[in-house]
């Protein structure tokens, strides 16, 4: 049985975990950079559980530097209804998250907020619950974590390898999402750019690099 104990975790309610990283203080007003975990900054192993299985997809490490040379939020914005199926617990999430804070710290790029939710309707117990809002593709992680931080949600990106992360930015209020292996679309309000090749990952940087350069104006 999964261990659902809340109180060595940064948990708000027993399946959404808020975790502010580091100490940097940011003016009110900024955009963030939001990154979809398992999958975007890690390879997604299927319910990640063990950290020693961790290893980071590089694609994701030039978006991260350039967010934290522009000044930006980096919030990663993770599902992990794992844990509300009873795979692992949130001590093992606490581990596999620390890991990859610990890799990319060792990249020398950092994170800023991990928020997770763990809520799915096919969990047990308190968990297990649908359609909860702090779930993506609904929006209450990025909202929540630009309540905290006082981001401009409009103007900020997200990253992920899922439309659900598309969905979430979307109605954020965010204006464009990154698509890992995915395809472009345009929808009222919202577009979806693709990341395959270092043609797209330019196009991120540059958008990212240009948040930073509205920022200091």
């Amino acid at each position: 049985m999964a261990d659902r104990t809340a109180t060595p975790h940064p948990l708000t309610e027993p399946g959404v975990w808020i975790e502010r990283i580091g100490n940097r203080i940011f003016p009110p007003h900024l955009p963030a950079l939001f990154l979809d975990r398992d999958g975007t900054i890690n390879v997604d192993t299927d319910y990640p559980s063990d950290p020693a299985e961790i290893e980071l997809r590089p694609r994701m490490l030039p978006a991260i530097a350039a967010a934290n040379r522009a000044g930006i939020p980096v919030v990663v914005v993770t599902n992990q209804s794992g844990i509300a199926r009873g795979y692992f617990g949130w001590s093992a999430f606490a581990a596999v998250n620390g890991r990859v804070l610990e890799l990319l710290g060792e990249e020398g790029v950092f994170v800023d907020m991990v928020l997770a939710c763990a809520y799915h309707e096919a969990g047990v117990g308190p968990l297990a619950i649908p359609d909860h809002p702090m779930r993506k593709p609904n929006p209450g992680m990025l909202v929540e974590a630009g309540r905290r931080l006082a981001l401009d949600l409009q103007r900020s990106l997200i990253v992920g390898d899922k439309l659900a992360d598309m969905q979430a930015g979307k109605r954020a209020g965010l204006a464009q999402g990154w698509l890992v292996d995915g395809e472009a679309a345009v929808q009222p309000g919202f577009a979806i750019r693709p990341l395959r090749g270092s043609s797209d990952l330019g196009e991120l940087l540059a958008a990212i690099e240009a948040l930073g350069r509205d920022n200091r104006s």
